[in-house]
This record gives structure tokens, sequence and C-alpha cells, in this order.
């Protein structure tokens, strides 16, 4: 669906302030735009409301900041966004790192204190990033990592609320993996409860059942996780179910965030900045990822920097207003595109929806259970994982492969931070030598005097031999240039005269593959044979004559050409001026003639 207003272009918005997108979407809104944005917003708040008390759950605090999170986050995240139909706020993802990190920490108001610390050093991570213009790097990061992440933490998610599902006794000391305490519970935890069993189990029935109704008919809009929670809590209120052990999920005040400064300690940041540095580099991943899918959908074009603007910006707004880590929901932006969104503003109204339904039905949730959130964690665990994709990244390569079942073991066998590191420095480490392979091909003169590349039955001339390097001329490529190097110097025989070196095809030369440029050249002026250089570019030009090679080089340098006579038939012209005789099959017999520039093409 693309949705995007036809009187606005899907480009960067340029009225209002550039770092506000949502003032900019305002050129040329209409009343049906507003409508259009009013009813994606509220649809988006139902879905919102019990996800945001799920995943507080899930991070080990009270639902209550989850609702703050969805408030002011997706507000302010709504207004710096340049997606227009992104939403942030708590996520899945986001929720299960951070629980990684503050697993150790049991007293629930020491716990609460961090987590609000953690999205305040998460948010001036990502302003760093931002400030440095280090959004684009993003894209150097393989997508097999998130794939990889959200297998192995929709793994912890499940495992995590199979206490909650059952009614276990969690067992086991903070400091234990969450592996093991799970296996504490299971064993030593006194089995499930079975009035809490039946309404965890209950909702995910439910919940998939009301998902197959509204397909069935074509109902996209049906707030399926909200009737879940109502209709639980409408059981365990009628039934008195909390006196026979169901655990609710307690009061929540009838109240909006309010300003409080967050906790500021150095020591706290400095032990947990590897744990922020992971939060806070998969909060852009994910972000980046969902608004990129969308745009593919609306045509619009995102400024990849404002994006991590926005991440950031509404992670520190957010840790004012007592709210937990947040990033951009893949499951309410889907929701938000898909019921006819066009502009940021379904984000502010979606803010007040969750704010409104809060103020109403707070004190409601004293009746709701805990198992019902676990069972809608569950579903969300099952759908967090995009199988098609593993399925597609397994059998694609092995590189994306290993990433993504390394990604996936670290995250559940040793904590979701580590995994995202991980797998970020297995990007780059497998990503440098992949750009490292330069190509090495040979050209030979046909009999009609045309240059091309050489054919196995080609008979290359051996007074004359010419060669194209291809790919990223940088200190990466230097075990790659060495090896070319080395080949070309093994075909070099007594009667080897002239080497053509077609540069028409390097890219991005340092000074390390120059290096191994020179050491080349003065090894052949040591073994008399002439290398001449083409289709060099004027950047590269500018670094022969900063590092002095340009001087020594003199007339074995030919520029690239935007003409029909490119540099190469230019260099092949002077090599043959250059040969003292000539091979048996070479279509120009006479020492010192060069065929025609309308013959060598």
């Amino acid at each position: 669906m693309k949705t995007d207003s036809p009187t606005r272009s899907t480009g960067v918005d340029s009225f209002g302030p550039r770092w506000l997108p949502a003032i900019g979407a305002l050129r040329g809104y209409r009343p049906a735009d507003a409508r259009a944005d009013l009813i994606a917003g509220i649809t988006v708040a139902t879905i919102a409301v019990p996800q945001a008390m799920a995943y507080a759950l899930v991070a080990g605090i009270p639902a209550v900041y989850g609702l703050y999170t969805a408030i002011v986050m997706t507000a302010i995240g709504a207004l710096f966004d340049s997606s227009r139909q992104l939403i942030n706020g708590p996520t899945n993802a986001i929720s299960i790192a951070v629980l990684s990190v503050v697993a150790a920490i049991d007293a629930p108001d020491a716990r609460l204190a961090a987590i609000i610390s953690l999205t305040l050093l998460i948010g001036l991570i990502q302003l760093g990033i931002t400030l440095l213009r280090l959004g684009d790097l993003t894209r150097f990061v393989s997508h097999s990592v998130i794939v990889g992440f959200t297998l192995g933490a929709g793994s912890l998610l499940v495992i995590d609320q199979m206490k909650n599902l059952f009614g276990m006794k969690a067992m086991g000391d903070p400091h234990d993996h969450l592996l093991l305490r799970f296996w504490l519970a299971m064993t030593e935890g006194g089995g499930p409860h079975m009035a809490t069993t039946a309404i965890g189990l209950g909702s995910v029935a439910l919940v998939l059942g009301l998902r197959w109704l509204k397909k069935r008919l074509r109902m996209p809009l049906l707030p399926d996780l909200l009737i879940t929670i109502c209709v639980m809590s409408a059981l365990v209120a009628w039934l008195d179910l909390g006196s026979q052990g169901v655990k609710v999920v307690g009061a929540i005040p009838a109240a909006l965030p309010t300003p409080a400064l967050p906790s500021i300690d150095m020591e706290f940041f400095r032990e947990h900045a590897s744990g922020a540095f992971a939060i806070a580099l998969l909060g852009l991943l994910e972000a980046i990822s969902m608004a990129k899918a969308i745009a593919a959908k609306t045509g619009q074009r995102l400024d990849m920097n404002q994006q991590c603007l926005s991440e950031s910006v509404a992670n520190l707004g957010g840790s004012l207003f007592q709210c937990m880590p947040g990033s951009g929901s893949l499951t309410r932006s889907a929701i938000n595109q898909q019921a006819g969104s066009v502009s940021q503003w379904s984000g502010i109204v979606s803010a007040v929806g969750v704010a409104v339904i809060m103020l109403v039905f707070a004190p409601y949730a004293q009746y709701l259970p805990r198992s019902a959130l676990a069972g809608i964690l569950l579903v969300a665990s099952y759908g967090m994982v995009d199988w098609k994709a593993l399925a597609y990244h397994w059998r694609a390569t092995q590189f994306d492969a290993a990433i993504v079942v390394t990604t996936a073991l670290c995250a559940v066998l040793i904590s979701v931070e580590f995994c995202i590191i991980v797998g970020v420095f297995m990007s780059f480490v497998l990503t440098v030598p992949r750009a490292g392979r330069m190509l090495l091909s040979e050209f030979v003169i046909s009999q009609e005097g045309r240059l091309h590349e050489r054919l196995r039955e080609d008979t290359p001339c051996p007074r004359l031999l010419i060669f194209g390097l291809e790919g990223e001329f940088f200190f990466g490529a230097a075990s790659s240039l060495e090896q070319h190097f080395d080949e070309i110097e093994a075909r070099i025989t007594p009667e080897t005269e002239v080497v053509v070196l077609r540069l028409k095809r390097v890219r991005n030369p340092d000074a390390v593959a120059l290096s191994e440029l020179e050491r080349f050249l003065a090894t052949m002026r040591v073994r008399g044979v002439q290398v001449l250089l083409c289709g060099v570019s004027n950047s590269f030009r500018r670094i022969l004559e900063r590092t002095g090679a340009m001087e020594r080089l003199k007339d074995q340098v030919f520029l690239e050409q935007a003409v029909r006579q490119t540099s190469t038939a230019k260099a092949v012209q002077h090599a043959y001026s250059l040969l003292k005789g000539r091979c048996a099959h070479c279509p120009w017999q006479t020492p010192g003639s060069a065929p025609g520039a309308e013959r060598v093409a």
C-alpha cells in the first residue's frame, strides 16, 4: 500500500526545521491525511498497550513503565523520525537485551533505576553515532546478524516467560544464566500452577484464533491482543482467580509519566558500557531495517543520520520520564503503515491513545494475569523470527550461515548484548577480506587488432603482456595484490619487453596498496621490463603526484580518457613502439610500428 500523500514529495521534507521532519510533513497536509493518521494512530495504540506492558515485564520492571515508554518515546521519536510510518517505543528485542544486561540486579528498585540509567547511556551512545555521522556504517553490518539475533533472542524470550506462563517459582541466583534458572524452575519450582497454565495457554489459543478469524473475515485492524487481555482479565475478576494463586500485574497508577532525572553513576556507566553499546547498535539496526522496509513500499527517501538522531533523542528524552530503552517497533510500524498512515503524526496520535487508554483502564490492571501477557509474548517471540529469511540466509552462503548460527548461539548460551557485538565483529572481519579480493585479468590483441580478454585458446604475445586489475585498491587487498604481482612476474620471460597494467577499475587507492605497486614496478625495472600504467583516474594521478611516484614514472602513465581512443589503446600503441621485435603471429611485423587507434579498442 502506497501511503504517501500525492501533494507531497517523497524526498526529505524541507518545510520547517530539517531536524524536525514531522513539521515538514505538515506541508500540504489535508483533512484526509489527518483522518488517515488518526485511524492509524488509534489502531497502533490498541496494539501498543498490551505489548508495552508485556515488554516491561520481560525486562523485570512493573508494566506501567512499558506504558510510559509507549507514550513518551513514541511521541518524541515521531517528531524526529525520517520515516513517516516508523513507530518508536518498547520492543521485544530491546527488552530481552535489557534483561540480559540487568539480570544480576535482583532488587526491584535498583533494577528500575539501572534500566532508566541504561536508557540515558544508550541515548548518549546513539547521539555520538549521529554527531559523528556514522549512521551509514550500519549498512556494513550484515542482515544475517539481525536474523541470528532474533532467533536467539526469541528463544530466550520463550525460556524466560515459561515461569510466568506456568506459574512456577523463579529459582537460582540472579547471577545465574537464564538457562540454568529455567532448569531449576522446572525441576525445583514446585511444578506448574493449573489455573495459571490454563490462563496462559488459553491466551495463546485466543490470540491465534482471533488472528485466524480476522484473516478469514479480512479484518486486519481487529485488536486481537487487546481483546485477549480484556477477556482474560474479565475471567480472573469473575472467577476470583487472583485469590487462588494466579499472579496479576497489580495496580497501575492512573497518571501520566512525570519528569525525573535518571541516576548518573559513572561506575555503572563503565560497567555496562559494552552492553549499552550493543543495545544502542541493535536499536539503530532494528529501526533502520524497518524504516527501509516501509520506504520500499511507500517510495519515501530516508535520511539515515536523521533516523539515528530520532532514536537517540527518543532514548534521551525517555530517560527523563522513567522510560525503558526502546527502538523502532517492527510490529507496530508495519500495522501503522498497513492502517494507512501518511505522516509521523500517526505516531503522536498513538502516544496520546496509549495515554488515554492508560488513564481510563488503569484500575482494571489489577485483574490482568501475568500468564496472559506471557502467552502474548510467546506468540510475539514466534513472529519475532523471520523464518523465511532464516531459511534463505542458511541456504545462501557459508558466510551468512556462519553469522546466523554464531549470533544465535551466543545469544542463548552467553548473552544477548554479547551476541550483537560478536555478530557485528564477524560482519566486519568477514567483509574486509571479501572486499580485498582483487581480480586479475589478462588481455591480448587479436589478429584483427582488437583488444579483448584472453580466452583459453588465445596465444599471448611473449614480448608484450597486458593485464588488468579490478577491485578496492586498499590495505585489505595487499595480500591479493602481492599474489597477482607475483603471478605477473612469473609470466615474465627473457623475451618480455613491456607489461601494460590496466588500472581503470581499481578504486580507493591507499598507501599500503601503492607501496605494493611501487615494489612491483621496481622489480620490473631491475629485470629490464617497462611497465605502462593505463586507465589511471585523476584521483589516482593526484595520489601518485603527492607521493612522488608520478615524477619517477614520467611517460609510463596513461590517464583515463573520456574519448573513443582509450588510455589502454594509447598505452598499447606506445608499447608496440617500444618493442624491438615481433612474434611470428603478430599482425604488425615491422619493429617500431604500432597499430592504429581505430584497430585497438
